[in-house]
Protein backbone atom coordinates (compact mmCIF):
# COMPACT_ATOMS: atom_id res chain seq x y z
CA UNK A 1 0.00 0.00 0.00
CA UNK A 2 1.23 3.48 -0.78
CA UNK A 3 2.57 5.30 2.30
CA UNK A 4 0.40 8.35 1.62
CA UNK A 5 -2.69 6.17 1.36
CA UNK A 6 -1.72 4.30 4.50
CA UNK A 7 -1.34 7.54 6.47
CA UNK A 8 -4.64 8.85 5.11
CA UNK A 9 -6.54 5.68 6.06
CA UNK A 10 -4.96 5.64 9.50
CA UNK A 11 -5.82 9.29 10.11
CA UNK A 12 -9.36 8.82 8.74
CA UNK A 13 -10.07 5.76 10.90
CA UNK A 14 -8.65 7.50 13.96
CA UNK A 15 -11.03 10.44 13.49
CA UNK A 16 -14.02 8.17 12.78
CA UNK A 17 -13.39 5.97 15.82
CA UNK A 18 -12.79 8.95 18.11
CA UNK A 19 -16.04 10.52 16.99
CA UNK A 20 -17.91 7.23 17.40
CA UNK A 21 -16.57 6.71 20.91
CA UNK A 22 -17.42 10.29 21.92
CA UNK A 23 -20.99 10.04 20.64
CA UNK A 24 -21.46 6.62 22.27
CA UNK A 25 -20.19 7.88 25.62
CA UNK A 26 -22.49 10.91 25.58
CA UNK A 27 -25.49 8.77 24.57
CA UNK A 28 -24.93 6.13 27.23
CA UNK A 29 -24.46 8.77 29.93
CA UNK A 30 -27.12 11.32 28.99
CA UNK A 31 -30.03 8.98 28.13
CA UNK A 32 -30.14 7.22 31.54
CA UNK A 33 -29.64 10.58 33.26
CA UNK A 34 -32.58 12.18 31.44
CA UNK A 35 -34.80 9.13 31.99
CA UNK A 36 -33.90 8.88 35.68
CA UNK A 37 -32.56 5.33 35.26
CA UNK A 38 -31.47 2.82 32.69
CA UNK A 39 -34.06 2.09 29.95
CA UNK A 40 -34.22 -1.63 30.83
CA UNK A 41 -34.62 -1.20 34.58
CA UNK A 42 -37.93 -1.91 36.26
CA UNK A 43 -39.09 1.30 37.96
CA UNK A 44 -39.68 1.24 41.71
CA UNK A 45 -43.34 1.25 42.70
CA UNK A 46 -44.21 4.58 44.29
CA UNK A 47 -45.50 4.39 47.85
CA UNK A 48 -48.65 6.40 48.37
CA UNK A 49 -48.91 8.72 51.39
CA UNK A 50 -51.92 6.88 52.83
CA UNK A 51 -50.09 3.55 52.71
CA UNK A 52 -47.03 5.04 54.39
CA UNK A 53 -49.08 6.61 57.21
CA UNK A 54 -50.96 3.31 57.77
CA UNK A 55 -47.68 1.45 58.15
CA UNK A 56 -46.38 3.99 60.68
CA UNK A 57 -49.50 3.73 62.86
CA UNK A 58 -49.36 -0.07 63.10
Amino acid sequence: MNTDLSRFVTKYLTIVMTTLMSVSFVAFVSIPYSLGGHPGDVPDAPVSASLASTQQQA
